[in-house]
C-alpha cells in the first residue's frame, strides 16, 4: 500500500476546500438554513408533530442526507473528472500506484468533506430547532456510510462523464428529487397505501429512515433493511469502480 500517493492526492482534494471555502461549505450550510427556515417556519407552524417529534426537528436527519449525498457525489465526480479534463489522469495511471490507492485518495477526501458539511450542518440545525440523538454511534456509522458510498457512486460519474452538464445531470435529475420523495419532509405513513408502496422502491428511503431512527428511534423501515441496502450499494459501486480500472473504461481513450 502506498501510503504516501493517498496522502498526496487527500491532500491536494482537501486543499481545493480551502481555496473555493464559499461554494463548498458556506453555500451548503445557507441553502440548509433557509429550509429549515422555510420548512421550518410556514409547514412546522400547520403541522406540530410527525411521529411524536416536532416537525422542524423532524426534517433535520432528511436536510443532512440531502447536503451530504449531493456533496459527496459532486466533491467525487468533480474531483477525478478534472484531471481527465486537463490530461493529467494518464500521469496518474502510469504512476506506480494501484487503482484502489487513486480510490482512496480521491473517495477519502470527498467523504471528508461531505462528513464535515453534514457535522456542520447539524450543529446549524442545533440553533434552529431542539435536537436529540438517541444512538449518536449509529448516527455517525449511518453518515460515515453515507458519504463513503455516495462518493463512490460520484467517482464513477466523474469516470462517466464527458462534460460538465453531465457532472451535475444525476445530482440534479435523479438524486435531490428521490430525496425529496423519500420520506426527507414526511413520514411515508402519511402517504395513501398505493403511493407506501411505490415509496418503497426509493433507493433513498432507506437511508433517511435509518439515519432518522438513530435520532430519534422511529423509522418507515427496518433499520437492519436500511443498514443492508446502504452495504449493498456500497459494494456495487465498489465492484463498479473495479470493472472500470480492469477494462480502462473512459481512460484510456
Amino acid at each position: 500500500m502506498n501510503l504516501h500517493a493517498i496522502k498526496a492526492i487527500y491532500k491536494f482534494e482537501m486543499a481545493r476546500t480551502r481555496r473555493t471555502i464559499l461554494q463548498s461549505v458556506v453555500s451548503p450550510v445557507i441553502s440548509t438554513s433557509l429550509y429549515f427556515v422555510v420548512f421550518g417556519a410556514a409547514i412546522g407552524s400547520r403541522i406540530e408533530s410527525v411521529e411524536g417529534v416536532a416537525y422542524g426537528a423532524f426534517i433535520v436527519p432528511g436536510l443532512i442526507m440531502l447536503s451530504v449525498l449531493t456533496q459527496s457525489i459532486t466533491n467525487a465526480s468533480f474531483g477525478i473528472y478534472f484531471p481527465k479534463f486537463v490530461g493529467t489522469v494518464y500521469e496518474l495511471l502510469s504512476a506506480p500506484i494501484s487503482f484502489l490507492e487513486i480510490v482512496l485518495g480521491y473517495v477519502g477526501a470527498a467523504a471528508t468533506k461531505a462528513l464535515m458539511i453534514g457535522l456542520i450542518i447539524l450543529a446549524t440545525a442545533a440553533v434552529f430547532v431542539p435536537l436529540q440523538i438517541l444512538h449518536p454511534v449509529w448516527m455517525l456509522s449511518f453518515l460515515v456510510l453515507t458519504c463513503i458510498t455516495f462518493s463512490l457512486l460520484g467517482f464513477i460519474i466523474g469516470i462517466w462523464a464527458d462534460n460538465f452538464e453531465k457532472l451535475q445531470l444525476v445530482p440534479l435529475l435523479v438524486v435531490t428529487p428521490l430525496v425529496f420523495l423519500g420520506g426527507s419532509f414526511y413520514s411515508i405513513s402519511m402517504l395513501p397505501p398505493v403511493w407506501q408502496t411505490v415509496t418503497l422502491f426509493n433507493p433513498v428511503l432507506y437511508l433517511v429512515s435509518g439515519f432518522r431512527w438513530s435520532f430519534y428511534g422511529t423509522a418507515d423501515v427496518s433499520v437492519g433493511i436500511s443498514l443492508a441496502m446502504i452495504t449493498l450499494f456500497l459494494v456495487l459501486c465498489l465492484a463498479v469502480i473495479w470493472w472500470i480500472f480492469k477494462s480502462g473504461y473512459r481512460l484510456k481513450s
